[in-house]
């Protein structure tokens, strides 16, 4: 297999040991399963969890056995870490906190995971003459020169104001007590580490900054494979909004403009970087797909319209809402407006153009979601009106249920704002203002209607349907 296998300058590929640093994430699982399933190179997979790349471990008779070797380890605190970099060719870092709702909630942590917990990953890297693949972000370039003009000026829609070059853009950041920039500063500030060890001591490095990589396996599902208070990255929030049934969440309106580009066309990226070293050493990467430009409002309708496609499921009567950056993020958030990627360079210096359009990565993705994803939502959604059903099996009248009268308040709020759904369940559980659409995931929506009578008046008009005559009906007391 190694034998065949050339670099772009016609040179034969030589094996390799790999250092990869937050292998276990989703950037790190692509990876390392294409260099398991098409090159020879060994990787020694450092990261604290592995749950994304065990099928690349076990069992022992995979083709790659032997190849993948996964160290878990933190490099906030492990002395192995030098070792490990010591005995590879190349170390490549992924290890970062890059969600933006921790970017205000956790500063801290996230100016230290992207800079000082880096500091030492360079410095190895630098003192035994190992190359380093570094991954940054497009957040580095902060906001475009464009939104700095009056809204209806021109120039706002020439490309010179927004697309974003590696050697020629600005990076221009918000105010100190916009803490939302805590993460684009912390990685522009070890990327000019990186460049300064290149410079002064001859580090052979390549900077990666992707631009919205999206495909399977990104981030978590809340409450599934995630903490249920967790708020993952854009396609993520969105999947799981969509495999609850519930309206997708437009922060301001969703007016921000971005690329995206589909994980395995980034993939394909990296291995050139890995493979063509003499191509890469010294260069800084945008990793984008300028073809998939989208509001992140036309994303949402677009994720909509590709998820009822693919779980045979009707779209909501209102797919979207808006909210405010402070109502979802916190105070101290703020963002850009466009990242549109220059292409240039990446293209001269490796050939590497993405190719999967927008809506076939969506379509690839959220097929991947909810074939993962959507027996387990099921089953937590299940658990909080079980004995609800047993209850509605044995008898038409439930008894026994005290509310206060604020709660009886915030639900006929609730339940107005919503008039065009039908919920039965919700007041007689817990008042949970999801709970009919969690029985309408689960298929019992019909069969509860069944139950009650399809003549029943408590499905004759919206006025009759909220919690109070809903009581009245059922002789709830």
């Amino acid at each position: 297999m190694a034998s065949a296998r050339v670099d772009l300058d016609g040179k034969p590929i030589k094996a390799i040991t790999i250092c990869m640093i937050g292998a276990g994430g989703f950037i790190g699982s692509h990876l390392c399963e294409k260099l398991m399933s098409e090159t020879p190179h060994k990787v020694l997979a450092l990261d604290v969890y592995n749950d994304k790349i065990k099928h690349l471990l076990e069992p022992d008779t995979l083709p790659w056995a032997g190849r993948i070797h996964f160290h878990r380890l933190n490099i906030k605190h492990d002395s192995r870490l030098e070792g490990l970099i010591k005995i590879a060719d190349l170390t490549i870092n992924l290890a970062a906190i890059c969600t933006p709702a921790d970017y205000n909630t956790r500063p801290l942590d996230t100016i230290y995971s992207n800079f000082i917990d880096a500091l030492p990953v360079v410095k190895y890297c630098s003192e035994n003459n190992k190359r380093l693949i570094h991954f940054s972000t497009c957040e580095v370039y902060g906001k475009t020169i464009g939104s700095f003009l009056p809204k209806d000026s021109p120039l706002r829609r020439d490309p010179a104001y927004y697309v974003l070059k590696e050697d020629e853009s600005p990076c221009i950041f918000g105010s100190i007590e916009k803490q939302r920039w805590s993460y684009a500063c912390a990685k522009q500030l070890i990327e000019r580490l990186i460049y300064a060890e290149g410079a002064e001591n001859g580090l052979d490095f390549t900077i990666v900054r992707p631009f919205n990589w999206i495909g399977p396996r990104m981030d978590f599902i809340p409450g599934i494979d995630g903490p249920s208070e967790g708020v993952p990255r854009v396609l993520a929030c969105f999947s799981n909004n969509l495999l609850r049934g519930e309206p997708l969440k437009l922060v301001d309106g969703g007016q921000s403009q971005r690329t995206f580009v589909y994980i395995k066309d980034a993939i394909e990226a990296v291995l050139l970087m890995i493979e063509n070293p003499a191509r890469a050493n010294g260069h800084i990467f945008n990793v984008g797909n300028p073809n998939n430009e989208v509001t992140v409002r036309q994303l949402a309708e677009m994720m909509t319209q590709v998820y009822s496609k693919v779980s045979g499921e009707p779209s909501l009567e209102k797919p979207t809402i808006d909210v405010s950056s402070k109502e979802f993020y916190g105070e101290g958030y703020d963002d850009s407006d466009k990242r549109i990627p220059d292409m240039t360079i990446i293209n001269r210096q490796l050939g590497w153009n993405p190719k999967t359009s927008l809506w076939d990565l969506l379509e690839s993705t959220l097929t991947y979601q909810h074939r993962t994803y959507a027996e387990a939502i099921k089953k937590v959604i299940a658990k909080p009106v079980a004995s609800v059903l047993l209850n509605i099996q044995n008898s038409n009248k439930v008894k026994h249920i005290t509310l206060r009268q604020d709660e009886w308040a915030k639900d006929e709020d609730h339940y107005t704002s919503m008039k065009s759904t039908t919920i039965f369940l919700q007041c007689i559980a817990t008042l949970c203002c999801r709970l009919w659409e969690k029985l309408h995931v689960l298929g019992l929506g019909t069969a509860l209607k069944e139950k009650t009578g399809s003549n029943s008046t408590l499905f004759d008009g919206h006025e009759a349907f909220t919690p109070r005559n809903i009581l009245l009906q059922y002789h709830v007391v």
